[in-house]
């Protein structure tokens, strides 16, 4: 008498075979093996990952200041000069009302919002005849320092 199992398919030949016993799957050591390795592997990722939190807001800064930067060249090529270190970078917010006023100043602004450094401290602006200076002071907030402490700043 034939088996349900042993039936084949309408219009086709059984695809089964048997297994031997032994290969029939993964075994308890061999899945210990992999869960392993993969715990090796996930603790090397986050040992560098974890490693690396204040180089990768440093990257963000330097890249904030470059688009601060390119902000202000905009507000010079359309008002003559970068805004004072009075004005700050609030004159490339909303329109400055603090002489000297731009002449020209987009809807909206050159920027949208205050710009912060990656550790959420405004950047220092001053401006120096016909150029400028954006700094951020680096993870500890202090002027100077070195790796992750430094100084990051930007000119034009």
């Amino acid at each position: 008498m034939k088996q349900f199992s042993d039936i084949a398919p309408l219009g086709g030949t059984s695809k089964h075979r048997a297994v031997p016993d032994g290969e029939a799957g993964l075994t308890l050591i061999e899945m210990m093996i992999v869960l392993v390795i993969i715990a090796v592997v996930a603790g090397l990722i986050t040992v560098n990952v974890i490693g690396r939190p204040d180089e990768a807001k440093a990257t963000t800064t330097k890249g904030n200041i470059s688009s601060i930067s390119g902000a202000l060249k905009m507000y010079r090529l359309d008002n003559g000069d970068y805004p004072t270190t009075e004005q700050g970078l609030k004159a490339l917010i909303e329109k400055s009302t603090t002489p000297p006023v731009p002449s020209s100043f987009p809807q909206g602004g050159y920027l949208s919002a205050p710009p912060l450094d990656a550790w959420g401290r405004p950047y220092e602006y001053k401006s120096e005849g016909g150029g400028f200076t954006i700094k951020s002071l680096g993870k500890d907030g202090k002027p100077g320092g070195e790796g992750v402490d430094a100084d990051i700043d930007g000119k034009g």
